[in-house]
């Protein structure tokens, strides 16, 4: 089957099984561009409350390193290296912000799409990632057309954006650069955030765009054919054909086991051909009489050989033996509706027993 007809016959919602499944093998809807949004955020919020202030200390400390040579004397390799290391720390406390922010973003916007879980399968080497065909099949899948198109717009429609808003501030950056050099700094700060502020926006859009094209893209993939449906259905409640014979076969069991407690049996009532039921009564055993075997037809048939075989009396009783067979179940004590009735027969059973002792 191609793959064209294998997505096309995958017609049915995919299953909670399924859906989980995909989960533990680490396939998961994941949306790129949030990534991109959360860093555009955190590098804008470090522009807005970490740059001013960063700028103006290690402003003041080259300002210092160059108005106050002295104090930096590079006579030797340790005067190096202590300039070297002042430098790095005010640098460092100056970038220290960012990427403190591009970590706590970029690990809280995957941790709100997917919890974090360890997937071997994920990391291990397969053929198909650098099959030439399977890449040429990638870019040109529906995926990477979806792919182009979030490039383009990044590229095109952020540009014409950025154009239009920006188009003013390019002459006053023209003009900074003839007038106050101070104001270099002052406006090209201006215009970086309003720039970042631009992408910032647009990724926005294309962040949540992509959000929900990556659920309904993954929700689509994971949708199954009628066959993989029934073979869901197989695995999780058992092959009907299966669970047919195996109650087959505790059914004949149970019949079995039935059919060994008829030579147990006090007497048997039946209808007289459609039914018949056969009890126990031992005082030492039971207050009441209890169900052994019953069985209609050709069980029922099978009861009354057994029961001439073994000696054990026969009575016709149509509507006690139908009323006992609808009522009660096997290795049931008889309800009290059905004493009287019972105890007439299981008096002449003990009668006769002790006729035939007399006679012997």
């Amino acid at each position: 089957m191609s793959d064209g007809e294998d997505k096309d016959s995958k017609t049915e919602e995919p299953t909670e099984k399924k859906l989980r499944d995909a989960e533990e093998k680490g396939n998961v809807p994941s949306s790129h561009e949030a990534s991109l949004f959360t860093s555009m955020l955190a590098f804008y919020l470090y522009l807005v409350f970490f740059v001013p202030d960063g700028i103006k200390r290690l402003g003041e400390t080259l300002k210092d390193i160059v108005e106050r040579p002295e104090q930096w004397r590079l006579n030797t390799a340790a005067d190096m290296v202590s300039l070297g290391l002042h430098l790095s720390k005010e640098i460092g406390a100056f970038l220290l912000p960012a990427a403190i922010l591009f970590i706590v973003f970029g690990l809280g916007q995957s941790f709100a799409q997917n919890l974090p879980q360890f997937v071997l399968d994920r990391i291990m080497p397969k053929a198909s990632r650098i099959s030439p065909v399977g890449g040429f099949t990638r870019i040109y899948s529906v995926d990477g057309l979806v792919n182009f198109g979030k490039s383009l717009f990044k590229v095109v429609i952020v540009a014409i954006i950025m154009v239009v808003v920006l188009k003013n501030d390019y002459y006053r950056l023209l003009n900074s650069l003839i007038t106050d050099p101070h104001s270099i700094m002052t406006t090209g700060y201006e215009i970086l955030k309003k720039m970042v502020t631009v992408v910032l926006f647009s990724t926005g859009i294309l962040a949540v765009a992509d959000y929900f094209w990556a659920n309904h893209r993954w929700h689509t993939q994971q949708k199954m054919t009628k066959q993989e449906v029934k073979d869901e259905y197989k695995q999780s409640q058992g092959d009907p054909v299966v669970k047919a014979r195996q109650r087959s076969i505790a059914r004949d069991r149970a019949r079995r086991r039935m059919m060994d407690g008829v030579p147990r049996a006090t007497l048997v009532i039946t209808n007289p051909t459609h039914y018949a039921i056969a009890l126990r009564y031992v005082k030492e055993e039971s207050d009441a009489p209890i169900i052994v075997a019953k069985g209609q037809d050709l069980i029922a048939l099978r009861i009354r050989e057994i029961a001439k075989e073994n000696g054990i009396p026969i009575f016709e009783d149509p509507p006690l033996a139908r009323s006992m067979f609808a009522q009660v179940s096997v290795d049931s004590v008889i309800p009290s509706v059905f004493y009287k009735a019972v105890a007439e027969l299981i008096h002449k059973v003990y009668a006769a027993r002790q006729n035939k002792r007399r006679v012997n």
